[in-house]
């Protein structure tokens, strides 16, 4: 069974943080292998001393159900009594007051190994703050749960950060939370004083339901680990006039909207002959978000082989059907804002820059696109192989 950080932590916590009064970012899958909270454990433990909580996208406990919705901090913790700060919303990096008396922070999120997910962001604004404030960070790891699915996407041209993406780094990446922060140390943050509890027992070719540890949604519309898996994909189609099947029970397996002709649509991406999935036509009518209320006409994506298949390239290979199939004028990009950015397209930042939405509008051909990623990917990896901790196969 994998050992997530938090619980290698709580057993032996490191000498420098014990009697040290510290920060905590977390959320509501920051639980142990029992599933008891990290707060709660905090606060039981004689050598660890709570002094704020910070909390990101979605809220400490994943209240915001919504994407997109601010929610605010600025409270006492009922049962800690300590300071909860919100960061995501008027403020997304710590501010001075906030780190004022914090002799360490701590940092426990579940990614979901997606670029466009906004937990690492969040984590790269505590780095700043805690680098420009003498503040060390200790980060404890836990497994990217879908490690085991090809490395996918474009990468990000620095030119198209956002707050879905800091780094130069593909859309589905492979990597930990752990890893992600040490390629930031790196790159941006060289004089931090960084620290990761790695896992035990974790290995990068395998998904969540094979660690034996405990799924808690680490936000609303991330309900099960087949979410996770079409999410580095489905999640651009947030920036179209498509449902990507928010308001229903399937987020992101889901997709549809009222102008699709399901019948051409399924014929069209049957021909395709997509690898390691398949797809069943399943209408739907959203309770809230895009097209609210109004029958969509859409698809299921069924995950059969997690590890031949391609999340980008097969949500960029729906969206080109769509435009194939609904009629000229129907499949739209939406223009700005969106978290957070009110310029740039938001596709192009979630993507990584505007090359492939300009490719789908001018009818080039995908397989070209995603040879240039890998092509990029090889390129990266190569970088990537002084950041990596975990071996690629079970040892």
């Amino acid at each position: 069974m994998t050992q997530s950080g938090l619980d290698i932590f709580l057993r032996n916590p490191p000498r420098k943080i014990v009697g040290k009064k510290t920060g905590v970012l977390c959320h509501a899958a920051s639980v142990t292998a029992s599933y008891s909270h990290i707060l709660e454990e905090i606060s039981q433990n004689s050598q660890l001393e709570l002094g704020a909580v910070f909390g990101p996208q979605h809220g400490l406990f994943g209240q915001t159900q919504d994407n997109m919705v601010e929610w605010e901090g600025g409270f006492t913790h009922p049962a800690y009594n300590v300071p909860v700060y919100s960061l995501y919303g008027k403020t997304r990096k710590p501010l001075k007051h906030m780190l004022d008396g914090l002799e360490a922070f701590l940092v426990d999120l579940q990614d979901v190994g997606a670029r466009p997910y906004t937990y690492i962001w969040t984590v790269k604004h505590c780095m700043e703050a805690c680098e420009k404030n003498h503040i060390p960070m200790w980060i404890l790891d836990r497994p990217n749960p879908i490690a085991a699915v090809p490395m996918d996407g474009p990468m990000l041209n620095e030119d198209f950060y956002s707050f879905v993406g800091g780094a130069e780094i593909p859309l589905c990446h492979r990597m930990t939370l752990g890893e992600i922060a040490m390629f930031l140390k790196t790159k941006y943050f060289p004089s931090l004083a960084l620290e990761i509890v790695w896992m035990k027992e974790w290995w990068r070719d395998s998904l969540f339901n094979e660690t034996g540890l405990p799924w808690v949604i680490p936000s609303p519309n991330m309900p099960a680990l087949s979410t996770a898996i079409v999410y580095p994909g489905m999640v651009l189609f947030e920036a179209t006039n498509v449902s990507e099947g928010r308001g229903t029970t399937l987020p992101f397996e889901l997709f549809g909207a009222p102008f699709i002709n399901s019948e051409s649509l399924k014929q069209n991406i049957y021909r395709r002959k997509l690898p390691g999935c398949v797809f069943r036509e399943h209408n739907f009518i959203p309770t809230f978000q895009k097209w609210k209320g109004a029958y969509c006409h859409g698809m299921q994506i069924h995950v059969t082989e997690p590890r031949l298949y391609e999340p980008v390239f097969t949500a960029v290979s729906i969206m080109e059907a769509i435009m194939q199939t609904s009629g000229s004028g129907t499949f739209q990009f939406n223009e700005p804002p969106y978290e957070y950015e009110r310029e740039k397209m938001p596709f192009d930042i979630l993507a990584g820059d505007s090359q492939l939405r300009n490719a789908i509008l001018a009818g080039k051909s995908l397989k070209e696109q995603k040879d240039k990623w890998r092509e990029a990917h090889a390129e990266f990896c190569k970088q990537w192989q002084d950041i990596t901790h975990y071996p690629e196969n079970r040892t």
